[in-house]
């Protein structure tokens, strides 16, 4: 009778080459699926942005600033554009979706264009009734980057619906 070895060596069986291995994790490979998370950070960054100060100045007394709401039409639609993107985004997640014809996607480009022209337009032309505030706040330049961080939204999610 023979008797077992008390120190096997471990042999790979044949077989056990054979069976795939799960690839390790690659850290950008879920880089499609960020588009609806930055949608919905970016369009409420976006829509906080318009209260934040985007025109600052100083005299005789204390700093002051103005916010995006108080400087017109166009803080006050950076604002809503934000909502409508925050909107689209619940709309889905509550399983309504636009019609085939109109991609989210192409939607989400389309609002973080035009909110991007519009912070422009207040960053390049500031309005006469703040002739003397000449200093930019850090609002209108959070507002800029949460407009382009809307288009990059939309162009992840067009990326994911191909």
């Amino acid at each position: 009778m023979q008797t077992p070895d008390p120190h096997p060596v471990n042999r790979p069986d044949e077989q056990e080459w054979q069976t795939s291995r799960p690839r390790p994790a690659r850290p950008f490979e879920n880089v499609w699926e960020w588009g609806e998370r930055l949608t919905w950070v970016s369009g409420l960054v976006l829509a906080i942005s318009a209260f934040t100060d985007w025109y600052v100045g100083s005299g005789a007394g204390p700093t002051t600033s103005v916010i995006g709401w108080h400087t017109g039409a166009l803080g006050k639609l950076v604002f809503f554009i934000g909502l409508a993107v925050l909107a689209l985004v619940a709309l889905r997640e509550s399983g309504i979706e636009l019609p085939a014809a109109v991609p989210e996607s192409l939607v989400v480009i389309a609002l973080g264009s035009l909110s991007t022209i519009f912070v422009l337009i207040r960053l390049i032309n500031v309005p006469d009734e703040f002739f003397g505030w000449r200093g930019r706040g850090i609002g209108i330049f959070i507002s800029l980057l949460a407009s382009l961080a809307v288009i990059a939204a939309g162009l992840l999610r067009a990326g994911e619906e191909l």
